[in-house]
């Protein structure tokens, strides 16, 4: 749904509206370099930090509209260029190692895309091996190219498991995030307490069973 004016976004309150597993880019996002997004950007931080109040011609606040445009651009929204998607690098399994392999206690930071403040957590991921093995780091790499654009929670959760599910040519991919969200902690209800968990079980990870041994490996 594409919000048309200040009466839509009243009528809409918090009842925020989430679209699909993919992000809702649009197909000339990079018609213009990034040098160019963080000149807009730039221009337009500046009129709202002034719009605020603020004093642009203070030395403290004079570099914030380019360092807050260069951040957007370069680190915490560069996954929503395809061209930084990770090289992922598959090893052989010549082992034949076919129990799971879990990576657990992954850093998550992202950002509210309903409120632009951040989602930090943790991600844990299991997978069994269909005759590839990931390098692990790569695993980290897939979490932080998918949290690095605006996000959901739930949407970041599927994409995950169908990355390293495509990746590594199997269906038994289990992803669980476990994350606090500053639009909860910072403004409405201010709750400073509350974590979210959403889960991504495919494959044999259905099976409850092997979703128990996952779980009991997660509290060690």
């Amino acid at each position: 749904m594409r919000i048309q004016t200040i009466q839509d976004i009243l009528n809409l309150g918090e009842n925020h509206t989430q679209t699909s597993a993919t992000n809702p880019i649009r197909e000339d996002a990079f018609a213009i370099s990034d040098d160019e997004k963080i000149e807009i950007i730039r221009g337009h931080f500046a009129k709202i930090l002034d719009t605020l109040g603020l004093d642009l011609q203070d030395d403290s606040l004079s570099g914030t509209p380019y360092r807050l445009a260069k951040m957007y651009v370069k680190e915490i929204f560069s996954g929503l260029n395809p061209d930084n998607k990770p090289v992922i690098t598959l090893f052989e399994n010549k082992f034949s190692y076919g129990e799971m392999i879990v990576e657990k206690n992954i850093t998550l930071h992202s950002i509210c895309e309903h409120h632009f403040v951040p989602i930090i957590g943790k991600v844990h991921i299991a997978y069994i091996s269909n005759g590839n093995i990931i390098g692990l780091s790569k695993i980290n790499r897939i979490v932080q190219y998918y949290a690095q654009r605006p996000q959901v929670q739930e949407r970041l959760t599927i994409q995950i498991g169908q990355e390293l599910s495509q990746a590594l040519d199997t269906p038994h991919v289990a992803v669980i995030v476990d994350a606090k969200h500053y639009c909860v902690a910072m403004r409405g209800v201010q709750d400073q307490t509350t974590t979210t968990v959403t889960s991504d079980f495919k494959g044999n990870f259905l099976n409850m069973d092997k979703r128990a041994e996952l779980l009991k490996y997660l509290t060690i």
